[in-house]
């Protein structure tokens, strides 16, 4: 766009200096500013909307992404507790209400076992792994000063809430095991924004964005916990983790 305004911009100019009476260049001048300040205008926006469009974006993926890693925790809590993810709403916020972690400790211990028959026997002295239970954690107490009431609400989108889904995927031959998805798709979340823009954002994979149609945490194709956004959106989490 840059090049086609001065190749045209260069145009005008000469077919004005070779072809204008002189009596009517000064409208031409005027017509000319006119049409340069448009140019700059449009090579100013060309260049800021997809800057402001990013600054924003990020603004409204670090609050869903904050949502989706309170979904996360409780149910990575859930499956510690109950073996297995949920789908259920109203059961997860409840489970987060009124469920405990068991707090178990391991110690080794000796143990005499018979190697032999029982007429012939032969003690032998084997180490052997305990774990006991020591005692209860509330689970509420690691969602303290987090909105894990409304998690499921997608932050600055009337109405909408995060799709949730779980499912078991085979991990090795034979050997299958729970997972979870819990996702929104970025049109959602960008609505009112540039459609070109939102367009290119959905089809993102590189490495320093979000990929892909959705923000997301979880998978029902592969065994992981984790969310499709690049590291920078957890830097937060990582500072407490330091202050810790």
């Amino acid at each position: 766009m840059m090049i086609v305004a001065v190749v045209v911009a260069f145009a005008i100019a000469y077919l004005i200096v070779k072809f204008l009476p002189l009596k009517l260049r000064p409208v031409a001048s005027i017509v000319l500013l006119v049409l340069a300040v448009f140019l700059v205008y449009k090579i100013y926006d060309g260049i800021m909307k997809p800057i402001n469009f990013d600054k924003k974006k990020v603004v409204k993926y670090s609050e869903v992404i904050k949502n989706l890693k309170i979904i996360r925790d409780a149910e990575v809590a859930y499956k510690e507790v109950n073996g297995n993810y949920t789908k259920d709403r109203a059961g997860l916020i409840r489970f987060i209400d009124t469920a405990q972690f068991a707090i178990t400790e391991s110690r080794d211990t000796v143990i005499r076992v018979n190697e032999g028959t029982r007429w012939q026997p032969l003690w032998i002295d084997k180490e052997k792994r305990v774990i006991d239970t020591t005692g209860y954690e509330p689970v509420l107490k690691s969602f303290e000063n987090r909105d894990y009431k409304n998690m499921f609400k997608v932050p600055g989108v009337a109405g909408k809430e995060f799709e949730l889904e779980i499912g078991m995927v085979e991990k090795v031959q034979g050997l299958e095991v729970p997972v979870f998805e819990a996702r929104v798709d970025k049109a959602s979340i960008l609505k009112g924004m540039d459609v070109s823009l939102v367009k290119q954002e959905k089809e993102a994979i590189a490495t320093d964005q979000v990929k892909g149609e959705y923000v997301s945490v979880g998978s029902l194709n592969e065994v992981t916990t984790g969310g499709n956004w690049p590291p920078s959106y957890d830097k937060n989490d990582r500072a407490k983790e330091n202050d810790k």
